[in-house]
């Protein structure tokens, strides 16, 4: 039996290919740790009674397989094959590969973030979005913040410190991370006044609630649930008439963000931006990273009379977006522009809007590859199936997907699972009805040579 005096020495081990080889790609630092690391498991694989070989080749192996843990980012790219289009915990909307070379160009070098190019004179980085978002929505004004909660915020300290917004307690929501409206609103320093029952909300409940203490109507769109039965909301439009005949604002939290009516899809339940600011609210907020299929952003866009506060105020500074985020969001909204270049090439909108049959076409070009490719003991099937949006959009749409079932003999589903999880490029997947399943809907047409990869490792 092997013991740990018969371990090579480190030293001894720097001499050897496979490290000599590594010391030529990786700083010498991280070749040592990995040494160690895989020593260290080596050891105690020998204290627990195990029997392992110790010979050159076998340790070079686990030595590799230490270093290729190691030097592997944290963050990286993973294939979505689950079916959530707007999958929060796998970085919400994929951006448009066209928004590319925009970034490389604002990364690589300087750019004029806060440099107003035909004065010579210092600018403002809101500049480069604005516009678009002005022409997009129909609105007089527009800032853009780090996310929707921030922008929510930042609002509700402009507009409403130390005074009363009233919201309908149906509309009292909690967004993703256990982020609720009144902790956001109590953080602004807005007074939360709470009007209507959970299932049912009447104009006159906010008419009853508005004093001298009040300092904006608040409409949150619950895009991330839905009631259904005996319910009763207030419209935007009668909102936004209450707080004309008050001389007070109205905002809205549209949350999701849609710049594109989807009814022709067949996809209802979303009004656009465009609508709520047409309504006749003063303000909208809502997230650049759902439904606009850009990068995180908080936007708000209304009436330029309640914007200005909110750009010279000391939050905006704390909230603001990096020139990588700008950038993104500039290329994506460029896109807006054309709707069908919209619809074409923002991968939220495009996975939202694809046909079944396009994606069985898909399905069956998959098959057939992995049929030429696989050995025998795999079965693989096109089955129909449900699946989502996700993100807190449209709650009660179920998309009509094509599944890909997968099943390896010896293999249990969770053990298929967990291989896919520990591909170079991780494929993450869902286990229905005790069967492994990859949704082809959120699968791009790009990524399908990543579960060639992900499949080969069941071999």
């Amino acid at each position: 039996m092997n013991t740990c005096a018969a371990i090579p020495k480190v030293d001894r081990m720097l001499l050897w290919p496979a490290v000599t080889a590594a010391l030529r790609v990786h700083p010498r630092p991280v070749v040592l740790a990995s040494l160690r690391a895989m020593l260290a498991m080596v050891r105690g694989g020998l204290l627990r009674g195990e029997t392992l070989l110790l010979d050159e080749e076998t340790l070079s192996e686990r030595f590799l397989r230490a270093l290729d843990a190691a030097t592997t980012p944290s963050l990286r790219k993973v294939v979505n094959g689950v079916g959530i289009i707007i999958h929060t915990n796998l970085g919400r909307a994929p951006l448009p590969r066209a928004v590319v070379p925009l970034l490389d160009d604002v990364a690589y070098g300087y750019s004029n973030l806060e440099y107003h190019l035909a004065t010579g004179e210092r600018g403002s980085r809101l500049d480069h979005v604005a516009g678009l978002l002005r022409r997009l929505t129909g609105a007089e004004a527009a800032l853009v913040v780090n996310n929707n909660a921030a922008a929510l915020l930042l609002a509700l300290a402009s507009l409403c410190a130390g005074r009363e917004g009233i919201v309908s307690r149906g509309e009292l929501v909690e967004i993703g991370g256990a982020f609720r409206i009144p902790d956001i609103m109590s953080q602004s320093g807005a007074i939360l006044r709470e009007v209507g029952a959970t299932n049912r909300t009447h104009l006159r409940d906010y008419e009853g609630a508005i004093s001298s203490a009040t300092g904006l109507l608040l409409k949150v769109h619950p895009s991330n649930f839905a009631m259904v039965g005996f319910t009763a909301e207030v419209s935007s439009a009668d909102l936004a008439s209450l707080g004309k005949k008050y001389a007070l604002p109205t905002m809205v939290d549209a949350g999701s963000g849609s710049l594109i009516d989807l009814k022709r899809f067949g996809i209802s339940g979303e009004p656009t931006v465009g609508d709520f600011i047409r309504s006749g609210v003063d303000l909208v907020t809502f997230s650049g990273d759902k439904l606009l299929g850009g990068p995180q952003a908080g936007i708000i866009v209304g009436r330029e009379e309640f914007l200005r506060p909110m750009s010279s105020h000391p939050l905006l500074r704390a909230l603001r977006l990096d020139k990588l985020t700008l950038a993104a969001l500039e290329g994506t909204l460029r896109l807006y522009l054309d709707e069908r270049l919209a619809l074409a090439e923002i991968p939220v909108l495009r996975m939202l809007t694809v046909s079944v049959a396009e994606l069985r076409g898909r399905g069956k070009k998959l098959l057939r590859r992995l049929r030429r490719t696989l050995p025998e003991g795999f079965s693989l099937e096109l089955i129909d199936g449900v699946s989502q949006p996700g993100g807190g959009s449209y709650p009660l749409l179920s998309l009509p997907p094509v599944l890909l079932t997968i099943s390896r003999d010896g293999l249990s589903p969770q053990e298929i699972e967990s291989r896919f999880r520990s591909a170079r490029v991780p494929v993450v997947g869902r286990i229905s009805s005790g069967t492994f399943t990859l949704d082809l809907r959120t699968v791009m047409e790009e990524e399908l040579p990543y579960l060639v990869s992900a499949l080969l490792t069941l071999v």
